[in-house]
């Protein structure tokens, strides 16, 4: 769902710890997932997800057969979402300010599960245009992200992306231990 100027359903749907602790509106660890501030917010999170998630799906389904695969890319991308927040919650449940919605920490987890599954893979951004090797990617995505989070007031939820990329490379070594091996064989 797209709110972009509705600041009513912003308000309704957003991730608000502070909220979600008093008024037990344990829905926002979900609907925060689901609404967009903007058109551009939008964009970016769905094509990642329709690219890597797509290939993500067809991996999974020929792995683990075709009922599966969709199994596999819904659960990964609504618990990244949820897990992605966890940080933030304790950070900010007693911050009647605080607020954040978006897929963003959903879409990391679905970007980190892709790395991990096929780290040889290449990736790319806009504004990057030579594209590399994902194992080389994610961890530059990390650590720009955690540099972002250390400057502080951007207006964007960093530690959200983080929690999102941990959580798709804990679900891969879940899923398929021997990728997290061949990982680090690929690296050293």
């Amino acid at each position: 769902m797209i709110c972009f100027n509705s600041q009513i359903r912003l308000a309704k749907l957003s991730f608000f710890p502070y909220r979600i602790k008093r008024n037990n509106e344990n829905f926002r660890v979900i609907s925060h997932i689901l609404i967009h501030a903007d058109f551009q917010h939008f964009t970016f999170n769905m094509l990642s997800v329709y690219f890597l998630g797509s290939f993500l799906e067809d991996q999974w389904r020929s792995e683990f057969g075709p009922e599966q695969g969709i199994i596999h890319i819904l659960i990964l991308y609504f618990l990244g979402g949820i897990f992605a927040t966890g940080y933030l919650y304790f950070k900010h449940q007693d911050n009647r300010h605080y607020q954040s919605l978006g897929a963003s920490g959903a879409v990391s987890a679905v970007i980190f599960a892709a790395i991990f599954w096929h780290p040889t893979m290449k990736l790319g951004l806009f504004f990057i245009p030579i594209p590399i090797p994902a194992f080389i990617f994610g961890p530059i995505y990390l650590l720009i992200e955690y540099l972002a989070m250390k400057r502080g007031n951007s207006g964007i939820a960093h530690e959200a992306h983080i929690g999102g990329a941990l959580f798709g490379i804990l679900y891969v070594t879940l899923l398929e231990p021997k990728k997290l091996i061949t990982f680090f064989e690929l690296i050293s």
